[in-house]
């Protein structure tokens, strides 16, 4: 009884903390979104479609979840993929990421590969679904927790669901997740657990806090031998300082400790707070760089 409360209790601290921070950043946006993350005239315009699941390997939760598909998909070829966890935050045409547009104006100017979304919510335990997605009661432990559970999800569940519909890349250079807060550094747990899995990571203001114990990733990060993965962070200096611990130093920490194993990282760093204002504003650049093919030397 006292783990469920206290389960109960994060995820209400956790949800106040994000749901607080938008509200604010809608009414006084610092930064702004750019011409890639509005509708342009003469862009094909993908497909989205809304699902729900029932997870075994989070038994007891359902949650929606959007597909998203290119209009230059080919069903004959085998496409790339980026998992998105908060997906609601992701999908919407209105919100501060607009990652479908965004999708839609690079992938039509090929400054990325032509790629399948998927964008889940964290899913949630007993009736009714909560009416705010951040306050799924299975969160924190779906993201925050340091161990292979998530990545599991989403190899023996997600993927082969999407797959059975359309043709998805096993190449794990082809596979990119991205998250914000806990669902940033959930997306890197997935990469670092499984790196033979997916090898691309974008975190906004990522929790590398004492959550779950991920404080633990910088350490973890310099003791052991470098993997295949490139990593994009995006933090701010006034974001969340509580009791779990400081995200704009964690994320600091995260980027130090990267670059000493020589990563292939890219870390943008700004004054914004803890919301998807600054990683919506430079979103179509981080994904330019996330997806960009290197030039081999003759």
């Amino acid at each position: 009884m006292l783990n469920i409360l206290r389960n109960h209790f994060l995820q209400l601290t956790l949800s106040l903390i994000l749901c607080g921070n938008l509200a604010v950043s809608a009414a006084e946006p610092k930064f702004k979104l750019g011409p890639e993350s509005e509708r342009q005239e003469g862009v094909p315009q993908g497909k989205v479609t809304e699902h729900s699941w029932t997870s075994k390997v989070f038994e007891g939760t359902t949650r929606k979840y959007w597909i998203y598909v290119p209009a230059q998909y080919d069903a004959a070829q085998p496409t790339n993929v980026m998992v998105f966890q908060d997906g609601h935050a992701y999908v919407g045409e209105k919100g501060q990421f607009r990652a479908t547009i965004v999708f839609d104006n690079l992938i039509h100017k090929k400054e990325m590969p032509v790629t399948i979304g998927i964008f889940i919510n964290p899913g949630h335990k007993g009736d009714p679904s909560p009416e705010i997605a951040w306050s799924a009661n299975n969160r924190s432990f779906e993201y925050d927790t340091v161990s292979d559970q998530y990545a599991k999800f989403l190899l023996e569940e997600i993927l082969p669901e999407v797959g059975k519909s359309y043709k998805l890349t096993e190449d794990p250079e082809g596979r990119a997740i991205c998250g914000i807060s806990s669902g940033g550094i959930c997306a890197f747990t997935v990469a670092w657990q499984r790196p033979d899995a997916f090898r691309k990571v974008l975190s906004h203001v990522g929790s590398f806090t004492d959550i779950r114990g991920g404080y633990v990733y910088p350490t973890l990060i310099r003791k052991t031998e470098a993997k295949p993965l490139r990593v994009c962070l995006q933090g701010g200096s006034n974001d969340v300082d509580n009791q779990f611990g400081n995200w704009w130093l964690a994320n600091l920490e995260m980027e130090k400790a990267l670059l000493f194993k020589k990563y292939d990282l890219k870390f943008v760093g700004g004054d914004g707070g803890h919301n998807g204002e600054h990683g919506g504003a430079v979103l179509p650049e981080t994904l330019k760089w996330l997806w960009r093919v290197e030039k081999k030397a003759e």
